[in-house]
């Protein structure tokens, strides 16, 4: 698993929602990347934005660290504006405690620097930046409204084992209880927290993963819902496994009726020229972007989370960077390259920039005594 810092349990184990798609037979006739496709057929590009442009609210999926994705989703957000410029953007990204720090960037009073400071971008969300900059800097050129859709990992903590009734409506943004899950979501769930043995395989633990999911899609299906009253398209971008089947977000924005909204995805052809029925709505061809796509960012191989005094090592992955170097589970990271560490998205990325062959000075507290670790991060062609 990727060192990422990982909020909620829901966060890592969405990404192997993510990965690859299930064979399909070969059609006779496969479409070209930069296609879009529905049903199976070629739609015009044209013809698709100017449906959608009607639509109240568009959900475009996306893997968070494939540059290719935000490419896609930068594209589709222009096609779609050029069609219907009273647009806001809706992001997964940020909890609404971040909305000022939107509301001061699309106004221009923030360069990048502080905006990702005000809106504590690494604690929040804790992927690199730079992947998302050249969709939010389209945003404030065009002065389109950017929401904050998510709440804090606390909250999704509060309300999954305290329970709706028991956090006043005003310290969960006035957020409803959110739809049972559909068999099919509740199946793919089960399915990701069954890869996990550590979590542990009672049906407790996995009917909390499952509630804390849906606490996610709620409040961003909820967020969506209110900015349609507001302006005349939403557009929600967001994980794929919030959007994939009409499970997650597109179930929850239908319990809250909103019934015209649309899911979109990239798609990968590879052998198979069918993507598997009902994925999404429409879906765009991606040919083969690897050569354009930026080197696998370093990674230790842990699993962190918050914790006082630094980053808590959850989990430890076997035959990792973090293995041989000797951390454990219930390790607290204190410092790194002489930096106290405060949240993990400052581990992760610092760790994510690293260049290949250098070392990164680690102090860790383990059982009472602190220890300094240094890990050296392998060169490329080491095969790592």
């Amino acid at each position: 698993m990727p060192n990422r810092h990982p909020h909620a349990l829901a966060a890592p184990l969405l990404a192997l929602l993510l990965a690859g798609l299930p064979a399909a037979a070969a059609a006779d006739a496969c479409p070209a990347p930069g296609q879009w496709q529905r049903d199976g057929e070629v739609i015009d590009t044209a013809e698709l934005m100017a449906e959608l442009a009607e639509h109240r609210v568009v959900l475009l999926g996306e893997e968070h660290e494939r540059l290719a994705h935000h490419r896609w989703q930068l594209h589709t957000l222009a096609g779609l504006h050029a069609r219907q410029p009273e647009m806001a953007i809706g992001l997964e990204m940020l909890p609404r405690e971040a909305q000022p720090a939107l509301d001061a960037w699309v106004a221009g009073e923030l360069d990048e620097a502080a905006f990702l400071a005000e809106s504590d971008w690494l604690g929040a969300w804790g992927y690199a930046p730079e992947l998302y900059l050249p969709i939010l800097h389209f945003a404030r050129m065009h002065r389109l409204p950017l929401l904050a859709l998510n709440v804090t990992p606390a909250l999704r903590q509060r309300l999954t084992t305290e329970g709706w009734e028991a956090v006043p409506a005003a310290e969960r943004h006035a957020i409803t209880p959110p739809a049972p899950a559909s068999a099919g979501y509740r199946e793919a769930l089960a399915a990701v927290y069954a890869q996990h043995p550590s979590l542990g395989d009672h049906e407790a633990g996995l009917e909390r993963f499952i509630d804390a999911q849906l606490v996610w899609d709620r409040a961003m299906a909820q967020g969506l819902a209110e900015a349609a009253e507001e302006t005349t398209l939403v557009v929600g971008l967001m994980g794929q496994g919030h959007v994939r089947y009409g499970h997650g977000v597109p179930h929850q924005l239908t319990d809250l009726g909103i019934d015209d909204a649309s899911s979109l995805l990239p798609w990968r052809r590879d052998a198979d020229c069918e993507p598997p029925a009902g994925l999404a709505d429409a879906l765009f061809t991606l040919g083969d972007e690897a050569a354009f796509e930026p080197p696998e960012p370093q990674r230790l191989g842990i699993l962190i989370a918050a914790a006082e005094g630094g980053v808590r090592v959850v989990r430890v992955v076997e035959e990792s960077l973090a293995e041989a170097l000797g951390l454990a589970e219930g390790d607290l990271i204190i410092e790194a390259a002489g930096r106290p560490m405060r949240r993990p998205g400052e581990l992760t990325d610092l760790v994510r920039r690293q260049t290949p062959g250098t070392l990164l000075p680690l102090t860790v507290a383990r059982n009472g005594a602190t220890e300094e670790l240094l890990a050296r991060f392998p060169l490329r062609d080491e095969g790592r």
